[in-house]
């Protein structure tokens, strides 16, 4: 087992099961996100949780800028960690841009994978008209960057209830908020531009492993275009739409978004 890429990616597995279960979580977070999902699968399958490099309680000192200046760096790590771990035929569950790496991994080497659960996905964030509708402009995502870099802050309060979506829960808003400002704002930055600025819809025709999308109403960073696209696109998807408001259901609606994972997983 290596050592090496267990530390580095802060990996920690528990649970009882003959699958394992992946959990990935999303741009400005880290594997706490997952608390309140992980006991609806823990006794039932083998749980693996991580943090990318930069994120959590990862190792800091391995963040490469130049491997992580696309999403292939990201899909790399994920790769090495089931590689340590001696994975195969792993449930992924990613969420937002961790659909996607999850998916590009599985391009590389789909022997690790048997299905991916896709939360809030999108292959792309920015509009191209008038074929695609990603939910942002090209200023939008500019401006976001720029307000990342001049008051790193004001933009991690600016932008959390807008994505959260529930505003009669204060306290999902504060977490959140609180998990954007504990990044490093340099590394924060990096990664919010490969992440908005990514573009991964011509590798969706060579993805194989089957996959469901977990689409929210209300969600600023994933419309329902977005969810569409993906649908029609990757062989092998189930769509479902789900009741969750915002862009963190396994935050604001976890009993939600678990009993769907359980349906499709029982189904599959």
């Amino acid at each position: 087992m290596n050592i090496d890429v267990l530390a580095r990616n802060n990996v920690n597995v528990f649970g009882s099961g003959s699958q394992t279960i992946v959990f990935a979580h999303g741009f400005g977070c880290d594997q706490e996100m997952w608390r309140l999902m992980v006991p609806g699968f823990v006794d039932h399958y083998r749980i693996v949780l991580f943090d990318y490099v930069g994120s959590g309680q990862s190792r800091i000192g391995d963040y490469d800028a130049a491997k992580y200046n696309s999403l292939h760096g990201y899909a790399q790590d994920v790769l090495d960690v089931m590689e340590t771990l001696e994975l195969r035929d792993a449930i992924f569950v990613g969420h937002s841009v961790s659909s996607m790496i999850g998916m590009l991994a599985s391009i590389r080497d789909p022997k690790f994978f048997d299905r991916i659960v896709m939360l809030g996905p999108s292959p792309r964030y920015m509009n191209d008209p008038p074929a695609y509708y990603g939910g942002f402009d090209k200023q939008d995502i500019d401006e976001l960057l720029t307000m990342m870099q001049l008051n790193f802050v004001g933009w991690a309060s600016y932008l959390a209830p807008i994505v959260m979506q529930n505003a009669d829960r204060k306290e999902l808003t504060e977490e959140l908020e609180r998990s954007f400002c504990s990044r490093d704002p340099h590394i924060a930055r990096q990664f919010a531009e490969v992440t908005f600025r990514s573009d991964c819809r011509a590798s969706l025709p060579q993805a194989t492993v089957p996959s469901l999308i977990l689409q929210c109403a209300d969600d600023s960073i994933s419309p329902f275009e977005v969810g569409d696209y993906l649908h029609a696109r990757l062989q092998n998807s189930w769509l479902e739409r789900m009741t969750a408001r915002g862009h963190y259901p396994h935050l604001s609606h976890p009993e939600e978004t678990t009993r769907l994972i359980k349906s499709y997983l029982a189904r599959a």
